[in-house]
């Protein structure tokens, strides 16, 4: 695929122009201030982006994921924080529920979650349990018509303004994987308590927190698939994942290239603009070249994710996230080193980029992880 199908391109120019008109403009004073984009996440719900693959019968605008990543790119060429709080709604939240969950689960969550009327976050990640998810700690117990949990999360995006949670708890540690189970929680619920504020490098006006569990009820009818099954819901949910953070880093791409193109244009140096000079052009040529071939790699994950054999998407997703992430992180050293000095001020949008940047090769998966993916699947 070379060209967008046109109801693609009409969802790419809107998110473009709502972006560049509403978002960008207040982009550096909310990451200075650590600012929640709360409004901006309204918005996007009414335009139908918080739940653009949710078939409309669920409230969602039943969009392809193409159309999602597309979408997602223009949001954090804007902003990278008030993207990955959309990615994680969309991916992370409402994926796995429409892909698991029961017919009266998809009826009782998904439309506030489609809508906006509630906020999702994801919680998988704890102290011990990162790249090794399977090793998750937090208990989950039967008792009578509920699981009781009790464990530690942390890094989790949106948790501090999240109504609901797509949760992991492990009713045998000791069998690591094989006891992992999937949970659809309520955030208003006993025992669910949110910690501090991550004080972040990057992204800092998307909310980051610690969750705990303290003998945190769970109805049965909020098991999200089959029991035992979660850890498999949890990889399957991260290939969706990495397609919107292989979007976000892409965002940051362009964004810092076309900062850079405009800078090595207009700064001056020994009588010439910067960009006539070989160093300069040679950094354009590999940003362009590095930011095309990323986002052909995710296109082709978005177009396999929607396929028939969506199985088949896993590698690809990995790719896409690998070289995205990668992407962003070289545009955004590069963008700064065009800029010089000014690059290094926090006056500048580059260097905020070039912080934004550095998170895109660690969650959804590390580098490392995304090699491992892609090399199983070719090894076996």
């Amino acid at each position: 695929m070379f060209e967008l199908p046109d109801d693609v391109l009409q969802i790419q120019q809107l998110a473009r122009d709502f972006a560049r008109k509403e978002i960008l403009p207040g982009a550096q004073a909310r990451d200075h201030s650590h600012t929640f984009p709360a409004a901006l996440v309204t918005q996007l719900a009414e335009m139908g982006f918080m739940g653009m693959v949710v078939p409309e019968q669920y409230g969602g605008a039943g969009m392809s994921t193409l159309a999602y990543v597309v979408a997602l790119e223009e949001i954090c060429y804007a902003d990278a924080s008030v993207g990955v709080t959309m990615s994680v709604n969309n991916s992370l939240v409402c994926w796995p529920i429409l892909a698991h969950g029961t017919e009266a689960q998809k009826q009782t969550w998904l439309p506030d979650l489609a809508s906006g009327r509630k906020l999702g976050c994801y919680a998988l990640t704890e102290p011990d349990a990162g790249s090794d998810a399977g090793a998750q700690r937090t208990k989950a117990v039967l008792d009578g018509d509920a699981y009781v949990l009790n464990g530690t999360k942390i890094w989790i995006t949106n948790a501090p303004y999240a109504q609901v949670c797509v949760g992991y708890a492990n009713l045998a540690p000791e069998e690591r994987h094989k006891g992992v189970c999937a949970f659809i929680i309520d955030a208003s619920s006993r025992g669910f308590n949110v910690g501090k504020l991550e004080e972040k490098l990057g992204i800092t006006s998307s909310a980051t927190s610690e969750l705990s569990f303290e003998n945190l009820r769970v109805p049965r009818d909020n098991l999200l698939g089959a029991e035992r099954r979660g850890f498999g819901i949890a990889m399957a949910t991260l290939d969706g994942g990495r397609i919107g953070i292989a979007a976000q880093a892409l965002g940051i791409a362009q964004r810092a290239f076309d900062l850079a193109v405009a800078h090595a244009r207009q700064r001056m140096a020994f009588g010439k603009p910067i960009g006539a000079n070989q160093a300069i052009q040679w950094m354009i040529a590999d940003m362009a070249t590095r930011i095309e071939s990323a986002r052909l790699l995710t296109w082709r994950a978005a177009v396999f994710k929607d396929g028939a054999d969506a199985t088949r998407a896993s590698h690809y997703c990995s790719m896409a996230k690998l070289a995205a992430s990668e992407t962003a992180n070289f545009c955004a050293d590069k963008a700064l080193q065009i800029h010089g000095g000014y690059g290094y001020s926090k006056e500048y949008e580059v260097e905020r980029l070039f912080r934004d940047a550095r998170i895109t090769t660690l969650y959804e998966g590390t580098s490392e992880i995304q090699r491992i993916v892609i090399s199983r699947s070719y090894l076996g």
